[in-house]
This record gives C-alpha cells, sequence and structure tokens, in this order.
C-alpha cells in the first residue's frame, strides 16, 4: 500500500497534495517524500524532533493515518497558509462597523484556506429600528448575501473558494425567511445553513405550545412551534436545507462549557466551535487495520488502533504550535484550549471486511466499541502529553472530570486524567474525508457507508483522448484480490440499500464516543412520505445525535445519490454547437440593448447582445459594453472582446454568467432593485444572465453554473440548456454524490467542503 491502490489516488495526490514550486516544478517526487515532508514538519516542535520523525512517518505508511487535507498539502511547505481547517469567527456586533469588521475578518480566513462559521442571530432583524439614521434594520440575510459575495471571490489557499456555514437561532425573528432562504437555487450558495435548535423549542413542539420570537430581551412575534418546527422540515424535505443543530445538547455535553457558550459550527458541522474556535483534524483509517479480512477470523486490530491513536494525538497537538492562523484571536484560542479532532474514515470497509453489514445493530455496537478503544487511547495519550509538557492553559480539573465525555471513561483514563491533566480540551470528531479516502485507495468516507461499490470513470489522456478505468471502493477491491469475480458478501451493502433508521443508528452509536460532533448525511429516497421523513430528525433528537443533516433528492438541487447510468447532455434534447473554430458572423443578427445605471458610477453602461440562431435555438454571438465615461474605456473594450470571444466558440458559455457574478469589488458593491450586487461587472453578468434566461439559452437565473464543456474532439453536438442534474464545478462530471454534508465528484475527487 506504499503505492497508490488505484490511478484516482494517485491523481489525487497530484492535484492536491503534492508540493509543486509556483511554476508548477515537483518538489515531492514521490507520496513517500510527501509523508517525509509532513513527518518532519510535525516532529519539529519535540524536545527531541529525530526520536519522533520516524513515528510519525511510520504512522502515516500505507495511508494508516491521514491528517486532514490541511496539513497534507502544507504542513513543511513554508508557504504562509493555515493548518487548521475552518473556524468560527468571532461574534458578529450588532452595528456597520461591527458587521462589516467581521466581514473583514472572514475574508482573511478565507483568503489563508479556512473555512468559517457564523452565528449571525446577534444581527437585528428586519424592520427594526435603527437609532441615529431614521432607518429600519435589513436584517440578517440581507447581510449573508454581502458574506455570501465575498466568499466567491476568496481562492481557499490558491485553489479553491472557500465553504461557510450560516447559523441562526429558532427564536430569532428572521427565522422564517432563513429557513426559506435557499429555495431561491441562485441565493447563498457559499453557505451552508443550519438551524440552532434549543431544548425548549423541542419542548414546544412535542406540546404544540406557542413560540416565541425574541431579539434583545423584547418579544416580536409569537407562532407554534410545531409550525415553525414543521417549515424546517419541508425546507430541508423540498431542498435540502437547512441542517438541524441541537445547539443546548452541545454546549450541555461540552468539556470546555466552564470556559465557553458555542453558537455555531464549522461548515461540516462536525465541530461545534466557540467564536474564534477553530478545527483541527485528522482520521484513522480502520480499513488498514482489519486483520483476515472477510474469513470467520476477520477483525480489527484494537492493540493497533489504541497505538495508532496515540501518535495521531502527538501529531496534531504538534499542528496547534507548527501553524500559522489568519487572526492572531484565532491563534490565541487554538493555544488556550488546544482543541483537536480525531476521527476515523474507512468504517464502512472495515465493518465489510469483518463480516458486518453498514446499519445493522450489530455494526452500530462494533462501530461503538472500536471508538470507545479511541477514545480512551486519545485522553490517555493527552494526559501523558499534559505530563511532559503541560496541560492546556484553561484546564479546570474538577469541571474536566465532571463533562458527561470523561465521565464515560474507563477508570485508568480517569485516573490518568485526575493526575496529569489533558494537553487538549476536545480531542475527537468525525469530519468528511472526500478527498483523504480516495488518496488512501478509495476507502468509505469518514463513517459514511459505502457509496458505489464500483463505477467506471472516463479520463482525459495529455493527446485529448479518453480513456476509462474501474474505481471500486477499497474494501471490494480486497474481495476482488482474494477471491475474485466470487459474488460480494451480505456484508456489502451501499447507500440504496439502507433506510433511514440505519443512518441514525449509526450516527447515535459513534456520537456516544465522540466528544465534538460528526459530520454525516442521512440519505433518504425522494419517494419517502413528509411525516416519515419528519421522524428522521426525531429520532435523531431522542437518540441523543447533535445535530442531523438529511438529503433527499429533490428540484431544486439536483438527484445526485444515483448511481446509475445518467443521460449524458448529448442524450438531451435542446442542442448547443461545441466547435474549434469561431462560427462565422452573419450580415445581420438580432439582439437587445440594455442600460445598468450603477449607483457609484456617474454614466450609465449600455450592454448589447446580439444572438444567432442554430438549429432553432437562440444562442449569444457577440457583445459590446459601452459607456460615456472614458475611465471605462479600456475594461469595457477588453470585456466586450474576450466574451464575444467566447461566445462564437460555441458550447456551454454560461459560464461567463457564473465568472462576472462573482467578481467583488473590494470598494463595496451596490444595491440595486433591492439585491446586493457586489460588483458593476457582476451587474453585467446579472444582464447577460437574464438575456440567456430571456431567448431560452437558460432555463431560469441562478442555473448558468460553471461546468467544463465536454470536449469538442469527443462530439460535435452538445446539450447545454437542460441538464440532467448537477454536475460537478471542477470536472463537469454528473458523479456527484451527498456525503458528509458535502457534494463530492466520484470522478475527479472535487469536494465542495475539500
Amino acid at each position: 500500500m506504499s503505492d497508490f491502490a488505484a490511478p484516482i489516488a494517485e491523481q489525487i495526490w497530484d492535484m492536491k497534495y503534492r508540493l509543486k514550486a509556483q511554476d508548477g516544478a515537483v518538489i515531492d517526487a514521490t507520496i513517500e517524500a510527501t509523508w517525509d515532508r509532513i513527518a518532519k514538519a510535525l516532529a519539529a516542535p519535540e524536545a527531541n524532533p529525530a526520536e519522533w520523525e520516524p513515528r510519525f512517518r511510520a504512522a502515516l505508511q500505507d495511508f494508516r493515518f491521514l491528517p486532514a487535507g490541511r496539513i497534507v498539502a502544507g504542513a513543511g511547505t513554508g508557504r504562509s497558509v493555515t493548518l487548521f481547517n475552518c473556524f468560527v469567527m468571532g461574534t458578529i456586533e450588532d452595528s456597520m462597523s461591527g458587521i462589516f469588521a467581521a466581514l473583514r475578518e472572514a475574508a482573511l480566513t478565507l483568503q489563508q484556506g479556512g473555512g468559517i462559521g457564523y452565528d449571525f442571530s446577534t444581527i437585528r432583524p428586519r424592520g427594526a429600528g435603527v437609532s441615529g439614521v431614521a432607518a429600519d434594520a435589513s436584517g440578517p440575510l440581507s447581510f449573508m448575501d454581502v458574506w455570501d459575495a465575498m466568499c466567491r471571490t476568496i481562492m481557499s489557499a490558491g485553489s479553491r473558494r472557500g465553504a461557510m456555514m450560516a447559523t441562526l437561532r429558532c427564536d430569532h425573528p428572521d427565522i422564517e425567511e432563513f429557513i426559506a432562504a435557499k429555495r431561491d437555487p441562485a441565493r447563498l450558495r457559499m453557505f451552508n445553513l443550519s438551524v440552532l435548535i434549543t431544548d425548549p423549542f423541542m419542548e414546544a413542539v412535542a406540546a404544540n405550545a406557542d413560540w416565541h420570537l425574541v431579539f434583545g430581551g423584547q418579544t416580536r412575534r409569537t407562532i407554534r412551534a410545531r409550525d415553525l418546527w414543521d417549515a424546517i422540515m419541508r425546507a430541508t424535505y423540498d431542498y435540502a436545507e437547512p441542517g438541524v443543530i441541537f445547539i443546548d445538547r452541545i454546549n450541555a455535553t461540552n468539556n470546555l462549557a466552564y470556559a465557553e457558550t458555542i453558537a455555531a459550527t464549522n461548515p461540516c458541522g462536525e465541530q461545534p466551535l466557540p467564536p474564534y474556535g477553530a478545527c483541527l483534524l485528522g482520521s484513522v483509517n480502520l480499513a488498514q487495520l482489519v486483520a483476515d479480512p472477510f474469513t470467520d477470523d476477520a477483525t480489527l486490530d484494537t492493540d493497533a488502533l489504541a497505538d495508532l491513536t496515540a501518535t495521531a494525538i502527538r501529531m496534531m497537538d504538534n499542528v496547534v504550535d507548527a501553524s500559522r492562523f489568519p487572526l492572531e484571536a484565532q491563534a490565541e484560542e487554538a493555544r488556550a484550549k488546544r482543541r483537536i479532532g480525531l476521527g476515523v474514515t474507512g468504517l464502512a470497509d472495515a465493518l465489510a471486511m469483518t463480516g458486518l453489514r453498514y446499519g445493522a445493530p450489530e455494526a452500530a455496537a462494533q462501530t461503538g466499541e472500536w471508538l470507545e478503544v479511541m477514545a480512551n487511547a486519545a485522553y490517555g495519550t493527552s494526559a501523558r502529553l499534559a505530563a511532559e509538557k503541560g496541560a492546556f492553559p484553561l484546564f479546570d480539573r474538577e469541571a474536566i472530570l465532571a463533562a458527561p465525555m470523561v465521565q464515560r471513561l474507563s477508570d485508568v483514563t480517569r485516573a490518568a486524567i485526575a493526575e496529569h491533566g489533558l494537553r487538549n480540551a476536545l480531542l475527537t470528531s468525525i469530519a468528511p474525508t472526500g478527498t483523504i479516502s480516495l488518496l488512501a485507495g478509495n476507502v468509505s468516507s469518514g463513517i459514511e457507508p459505502i457509496f458505489a461499490q464500483e463505477y467506471t470513470r472516463k479520463v482525459l489522456q495529455p493527446d485529448g483522448s479518453r480513456t476509462e478505468e474501474v474505481v471500486r471502493d477499497f474494501a471490494v477491491s480486497e474481495w476482488r484480490r482474494l477471491h475474485g469475480d466470487a459474488p460480494l458478501p451480505d456484508a456489502f451493502v451501499s447507500v440504496a440499500d439502507l433506510a433511514p433508521e440505519d443512518h441514525v443508528r449509526m450516527q447515535a452509536a459513534a456520537q456516544e464516543w465522540i466528544d465534538s460532533s460528526i459530520s454525516k448525511t442521512i440519505n433518504v429516497p425522494e419517494d419517502i412520505d413528509f411525516d416519515a421523513f419528519k421522524d428522521v430528525y426525531l429520532s435523531a433528537w431522542a437518540q441523543g445525535c447533535k445535530g442531523c443533516t438529511t438529503y433527499r433528492p429533490n428540484a431544486i438541487t439536483g438527484s445526485v445519490l444515483s448511481t446509475e447510468d445518467r443521460p449524458r447532455p448529448a442524450e438531451t434534447e435542446a442542442k448547443v454547437v461545441q466547435l474549434f473554430a469561431p462560427l462565422d458572423r452573419p450580415a445581420t443578427l438580432t439582439g437587445e440593448t440594455y442600460k445598468i445605471k450603477w449607483p457609484q458610477s456617474e454614466h450609465a453602461l449600455y450592454i448589447t447582445i446580439n444572438d444567432l440562431e442554430v438549429d432553432g435555438q437562440r444562442r449569444p454571438f457577440e457583445i459590446f459594453v459601452n459607456s460615456k465615461n472614458m475611465e471605462h474605456f479600456a475594461w469595457t473594450v477588453a470585456l466586450t472582446r474576450m466574451i464575444s470571444a467566447v461566445f462564437r466558440r460555441g458550447g456551454d458559455v454560461s459560464f461567463v454568467v457564473e465568472e462576472l457574478k462573482a467578481v467583488f469589488d473590494p470598494r463595496g458593491g451596490a444595491w440595486v432593485q433591492g439585491k446586493y450586487v457586489p460588483s458593476i461587472l457582476a451587474a453585467i453578468g446579472g444582464v447577460i444572465e437574464r438575456h440567456m434566461v430571456a431567448t431560452g439559452f437558460l432555463a431560469g437565473e441562478g442555473l448558468g453554473l460553471k461546468t467544463d464543456p465536454v470536449d469538442p474532439r469527443d462530439q460535435t453536438d452538445v446539450a447545454a440548456v437542460t441538464l440532467p442534474g448537477p454536475t460537478c464545478p471542477s470536472c463537469g462530471s454528473f458523479d456527484v454524490h451527498m456525503a458528509e454534508g458535502c457534494a463530492t465528484c466520484a470522478n475527479c475527487g472535487f469536494s465542495k467542503c475539500g
């Protein structure tokens, strides 16, 4: 396993984690060099690095311990990036200066590669008075639009756009608007949304009681709690958001309840964090620890699991000292509590290899036993580190020993904590592992089930041709290696075989031994009854989960769970010509001219878009951008020439809309017809989009997503108007599925969450 188990694993490494110079020259010659780089960097904070570097290196060998992607990509590179995956930002002050100070901090954090979470509950509701300016507040949703526009333009660590989580309390007066925000598929696309659900609210739902919406200690409205619950359920049933976070349970079970109050999570929800809190993640690959797989003697080596956990905890603790931080407040928070989140990947594979069916009661029980071993090993190691290096600065012995998680640990572990303290306030979390699980040979991701036992992937070769390769789940590959084409055992199940209760059972079993939280998607069938859908959330609440995220295929987000062959673009009805050479310009064209009056500009812009008709379909052929303002002359001419050149090449040119609408002006955008537009270029993008919709080139606003068109050497006629589901924004593939709260591409490994 030192070598890559599958071509996709090597491609993921080369694309995301292999260290290269700015000019593209290779620095990490092999995956072994990558492991060497990481081990050396994480051993550097030790008093004797030479003692620990080989131990760290051994843990990385064979993909047994998988640090989170930020660490694999950034450790030992000398680059100014953070090794922490994500952050919860500071409390947003309910003032214009406070809000935009928070926006600036968010931009700086995203720029260095960290995802962010924010609680917008502190912003006064829409319509509330604003003293001193004789105006009404626009509410938290309007400012979330500003955050969304900013995030679109920030490339995290130079390679991907940032991810954000927004939370709002269930008693905020604007909660109903928040719940409905994602009904518009073009709005808040850079955010995951979750409602902070309190214990009193769940009690009011059960009693069908009134529920007060309050801000600043004043009740603004009163509604029925069950009506609000049904609105949340209906929204996530229809378009997969918002998620639900049981915030009172999170605070009640927090080891640090004596020192902090949590009101938000990181983008995927596995790390509830206080203001300026940061999540440091890593995963033990359970699939690599199974001895004698697929036999009656198959077992997971729990001694090896404990040893590997101990080494991983030490490595992750050192990351706190080795990492940079976008903000000093984040560094101070991390060093005061030294919070880390060690989790697992390959759980479903390990279960199948030991003959257990994912989701069955026996599998849930076994999952709990494995994670109990990890929890005691993690806390025991942290106690030994405290004896060696000192406890975390805010350690309170009496409060920590009384914490619910610590109460569940073994007597030996609790005695070590009582004697030495803890180096780390919290230690365990189960995070999304989309791309690192592919790196490890396509092991099942996190604690999710096997998505697909195998699938065919098309790979673009340097000469422009395409080849096909079979990508198999790790455990399936092991079975084939040992047993050839023999039928797979009954223990192999995939996401399509599971009932919602199977997912909840697994999440609840894991949560008992995880002190933070878990990123998991409960996949439900499209035809699930609405009342049965609501029962999934009530079951998660009853079984002790800290949150619940479901995914039901729907008209707004698409059907991203199917593993069946989908119709490729060529098989749908509408046609768009895809050519190498630009189209010839006819003598006359039909078009429209639009006026943009930008508030910050003295003169209006005039946008003329001319169309060409191909196979009965109007498509944009050229654009002219004009203004009397001579300061605009150079860039308007450049825009005219570049966009026209793109239009004339044919194909799916709707990505132009996406690129323009994502441009954020650091001087500030403007409110146009009640909607925040981040720049004048974004306004032009909006005009082009509306024109495309009016001519039938796009089915609706918000559908001009960036996708790479099908290679023109493969076919000349492709559909680009009505797509049969969402495509990967990186490679354009339709092989996208939802896991751990993240849209993940099985074709290229792209993950919305990293």
